[in-house]
């Protein structure tokens, strides 16, 4: 096995559009904390979708053992946002069924 001081070579992905970062900074001081969290969230499920895009297209050839350790761990990110978002969105649809449901 060998170590080297190389970094890994991933390029970032741009993956949210153009909102400056004084309109950024505004809302996240007019948001609440679960809002803040949820956009966090989505930002996580956004970035290893790009994470998930471009090891699909095979960009991700000659890599080494530590920045194959590095992808793997940004998947499980990615997996762990993604079973986050789907437990959310049930226990919301739980709630809004038990708010809509004749008692």
């Amino acid at each position: 096995m060998r170590i080297t001081g190389e970094s890994p070579r991933y390029e970032p992905v741009p993956v949210s559009a153009s909102e400056s970062e004084s309109r950024s900074a505004a809302r996240r001081l007019s948001e609440s904390g679960f809002a803040r969290a949820l956009n966090r969230v989505g930002r996580a499920v956004d970035g290893g979708e790009a994470l998930i895009a471009s090891a699909a297209r095979g960009n991700l050839g000659g890599l080494d053992s530590a920045q194959l350790i590095a992808l793997q761990a940004g998947i499980y990110r990615y997996t762990e946002a993604v079973d986050l978002v789907a437990k959310l969105v049930d226990r919301a649809a739980t709630a809004v069924k038990t708010i809509v449901s004749p008692h």
